[in-house]
């Protein structure tokens, strides 16, 4: 497999970054909520975003890409 560069990395780093902030918002947002059925959409967004870094560092934790 290809390294990536240090300038992909770092594309992939803040990219990871947004989806933690997205999904610290969304959580935030329904934790501001009384509508429950809003809420609950918000959490399951927020969830959606935290699978997202989960998946990301797992893929570059057993990946060859990292340096």
């Amino acid at each position: 497999m290809n390294q990536l560069t240090t300038k992909e990395l770092a594309f992939i780093e803040d990219q990871i970054r947004a989806e933690e902030i997205i999904a610290k918002t969304m959580n935030w947002c329904a934790s501001q909520c009384e509508n429950q059925e809003l809420r609950t959409s918000l959490e399951q967004l927020a969830e959606s975003h935290q699978l997202k870094i989960a998946d990301l560092a797992q893929y570059f934790n057993r990946s060859k890409f990292i340096q």
